[in-house]
């Protein structure tokens, strides 16, 4: 497994497998309701000190392209440089969630504690990035368009892969960015959808600065929804700015981390 997890191709194939979704028990007929989706954010990674560091990240993501609203997302949290490759990082996030269903007007608050570790290394010369996170969410319960003054708990575990393959030795030619996510939940108010997304993205990253880079290109967004047989398919053009400035005297080589929503 140690020798499957190093190589990209074992990595991403893994993730494949196990974002395939078992129908719910008791399903019989699967709906998907497909749409074009707009996501936009600023990541930031501070460093402060060899072995601390500060992360913060902004994200908007949008409907129908541009046109309807889906969620604003901010969170922050400590970062802890174990060594150059391996951090930690624990933190709080709130989302502001759009009315899921058509000509809705409420919206909802979700409060988030979070806990990640992130490995980074290379394959040759391709950029490897692993990321655990477990996420604790506390999320407004809404009916017909009606807050119902209940909070559903429910704990989340995601796995990333990274992949950042160059094209050339030039630093005017971007790089080629290939990941994959997997989500699955637990709790009380989870009961048909153990498995909750997976998120493919296909794209360029290039560096702007030192501290300033960009990546852009296509996420497929696979959702499963809480009744089992009903699932987004959204198909995501995604563009995502990294700020990571170094704030030491003596600074080292740093790969930003990833803090994607």
């Amino acid at each position: 497994m140690a020798d499957l997890l190093r190589r990209p191709a074992g990595c991403l194939t893994l993730l494949l497998l196990a974002g395939a979704p078992v129908p719910a028990l008791g399903q019989t007929t699967k709906e998907t309701n497909e749409q074009v989706q707009l996501w936009v954010s600023l990541n930031s990674t501070l460093r402060v000190s060899d072995r601390w560091g500060i992360v913060g990240d902004f994200h908007i993501r949008r409907n129908d392209f541009v046109e309807d609203p889906s969620f604003y997302f901010l969170r922050v949290g400590a970062h802890r440089f174990v060594t150059e490759s391996l951090a930690v990082t624990v933190g709080y996030a709130h989302n502001w969630v759009a009315p899921a269903q058509e000509g809705g007007h409420t919206w909802t608050d979700e409060n988030r504690i979070y806990q990640q570790v992130q490995y980074g290394g290379a394959v040759g010369k391709v950029r490897v990035i692993h990321r655990l996170r477990n996420e604790q969410r506390w999320q407004e319960e809404v009916r017909n368009d009606t807050l119902t003054g209940r909070t559903n708990f429910s704990d989340r575990i995601r796995y990333l892969a990274s992949f950042t393959i160059p094209l050339s030795e030039r630093p005017s030619v971007p790089s080629f960015v290939l990941s994959n996510e997997i989500a699955i939940q637990f709790g009380l108010a989870i009961v048909a959808n153990t498995f909750d997304q997976d998120r493919l993205f296909a794209g360029i990253k290039k560096a702007l600065s030192r501290d300033w880079s960009f990546d852009f290109g296509y996420m497929l967004v696979y959702q499963q929804k809480s009744t089992g047989y009903q699932y987004d398919l959204n198909h995501t053009v995604r563009c995502f700015f990294y700020w990571s400035p170094d704030f030491r005297k003596a600074k080292s080589s740093h790969d930003p981390a990833s803090n994607e929503e």
